[in-house]
């Protein structure tokens, strides 16, 4: 077997791996309707939109993702029976202080887009690249939002699979 570094192509055929530089980064500005989405379905997608796996040129160590934006967040489903059994546990930092808390009482509660920002912030990378990633995601409990003048693009996640909404 002869070395890579004695290998011919054949003529024309250049061998290179693309990487992203910072500066030749584009993002769009993607606008998702929440109302009736199944919240593990959405949040994977928002994620893959965030990290930027969706497009040609991904490479994993620059942040050449989308921005996104949630409307109608307070509006998402659960499968199952996870509306009243799935708890979301965290700690106070004192002995003894593990704190849990039901789906159903957070999307009830005062900030129910924290069901959905705590689903995606869990499906992007630890780390300082995840956290960056993670300031391109706004998102808003209902139909309103501030971002008219980035001009986003509607994404129909409700068209790109039947499973992304819950049947009655």
């Amino acid at each position: 077997m002869t070395p890579a570094s004695e290998r011919t192509f054949p003529k024309g055929i250049e061998m290179k791996t693309f990487s992203q530089k910072n500066e030749t980064v584009e993002k769009k500005w993607i606008l998702i309707d929440a109302e009736g989405l199944v919240v593990g379905r959405l949040a994977s997608l928002v994620a893959l939109r965030l990290r930027g796996k969706h497009k040609p040129t991904f490479t994993p160590h620059i942040d050449d993702g989308d921005n996104v934006i949630i409307v109608n967040a307070d509006k998402v489903v659960f499968t199952g029976k996870k509306f009243q059994d799935k708890t979301y546990y965290w700690h106070t930092g004192y002995a003894g202080g593990i704190k849990e808390r039901k789906a159903r009482e957070i999307l009830e509660g005062r900030f129910p887009e924290r069901v959905l920002e705590k689903a995606v912030e869990r499906m992007l990378p630890r780390g300082p690249l995840g956290r960056r990633q993670l300031k391109n995601l706004r998102v808003y409990a209902g139909a309103e939002h501030p971002h008219t003048a980035q001009t986003p693009e509607t994404l129909d996640v409700k068209a790109l699979n039947a499973k992304n909404t819950r049947a009655a």
